[in-house]
């Protein structure tokens, strides 16, 4: 029996409870996407759009939600995916969500830009996790983070490609969360305001670049520190790189933020296992296509020459259930994750897990679908 906390039964409900916790900047980093927040919102509408067909009269049997990936056979087929300043949304959110998947056997995948380091991850997961790149301008920081990744038995690594410049968020700029960064007096009466996240906060630290740290000068101060990010993310992915990374790491090598079958195409040319289709959440390009729209031509070039995922949009079971549907092989959410954990503390990884998969379940026992692979049976054609 799954268990989960029967007084925050959806998506709604625990966002309502995260935003009364949370101080107002830390949740609308998380809430907004970038510009007028179009493809934010886009995102999600259109993959409610599709429509599932029940099959009642088939001979049918408990539904397994199992699925194969990189010979890793994992309970669910969704994940939690890299989320940037997450212990500035939530105290000690990453450290939170990575034990949950791992005792929960789905994938949790590390944020170059989180606030927990490489080797804590690690340690709590015991190397079973995922490590999305940023890609930094210099190619010995990279080289170093790969040595890292290595030494702590991470066997998957994903490469961002859609973060050339960073987004235009209009929300972060007026709390003061844009880059330069700055801590404004009104940010600090929304602390004082929310006694739990400070306390929490106070408790495991003031938030930071916790995998850079290595890296970066002692003693910078806000301004420096925003100069020195955007320094060090200027490495656009280029296919020479692309080709550099896919020699030096021999891992399964995953691309992120694809939003075209051209940019996949590459992938399968210099020789990748998986592309995770993905707009960023809607935080990059408001007046590109939603995740799922990208996701069609795709699927229909590509499958079965590499594994298809998606990501951005996704808040619920039948929202994967959905995406699946649609022809992705996994499904990756990041919101969702960080409501449940800023509404319930340490206890939000489990519940929205648990929620997710009784969702997801439902659905499948609803149309009649016995595995996970056989979902997109059950897409209605348009």
């Amino acid at each position: 029996m799954l268990n989960y906390n029967p007084k925050y039964p959806g998506i709604d409900d625990l966002i309502r409870k995260a935003k009364k916790r949370m101080p107002k900047f830390a949740f609308e980093y998380l809430d907004g996407g970038c510009n007028e927040d179009v493809n934010l919102y886009k995102n999600t509408k259109e993959i409610r759009d599709i429509e599932l067909v029940p099959y009642y009269l088939r001979e049918y049997k408990e539904p397994v939600l199992k699925t194969e990936l990189f010979g890793h056979v994992y309970d669910a087929p969704f994940g939690v995916s890299p989320v940037g300043l997450q212990g500035l949304m939530w105290p000690n959110s990453p450290e939170i969500l990575a034990k949950a998947a791992v005792e929960q056997n789905i994938p949790f995948i590390l944020s170059t830009v989180s606030t927990a380091s490489i080797e804590k991850i690690a340690e709590i997961t015991e190397g079973k996790f995922w490590y999305q790149l940023y890609h930094p301008a210099k190619e010995e920081l990279r080289d170093d983070m790969f040595k890292r990744l290595e030494a702590v038995g991470c066997k998957t690594l994903v490469v961002l490609t859609d973060v050339p410049t960073f987004g235009f968020r209009p929300r972060d700029v007026r709390n003061g969360l844009a880059m330069p960064p700055q801590m404004t007096f009104k940010n600090i009466l929304q602390i004082l305001s929310h006694p739990t996240w400070a306390l929490s906060t106070l408790y495991y630290g003031q938030p930071n670049f916790a995998t850079m740290k290595k890296y970066m000068p002692k003693g910078l101060n806000m301004k420096q520190l925003g100069l020195y990010m955007n320094e060090t993310f200027s490495g656009r992915i280029s296919q020479e790189r692309l080709q550099t990374i896919r020699d030096k790491w021999k891992g399964n090598l995953v691309m992120k933020g694809v939003a075209t079958a051209e940019d996949v195409g590459q992938a399968v040319k210099f020789g990748l296992d998986g592309v995770i289709v993905s707009n960023h959440g809607g935080r990059q390009l408001d007046a590109g296509e939603s995740s799922i729209h990208t996701l069609y031509p795709i699927v229909e070039q590509y499958k079965g020459q590499i594994k298809i995922m998606l990501d951005s949009g996704l808040r619920t079971g039948p929202d994967i259930a959905r995406t699946l549907a649609a022809g992705a092989e996994f499904a990756f959410l990041g919101r969702t994750f960080m409501y449940s954990v800023a509404a319930l503390g340490a206890q939000g990884g489990h519940h929205i897990m648990n929620l997710l998969k009784i969702q997801l379940k439902q659905v499948m026992d609803q149309v009649c679908c016995e595995k996970v692979e056989d979902l997109p049976k059950h897409l209605k054609r348009r």
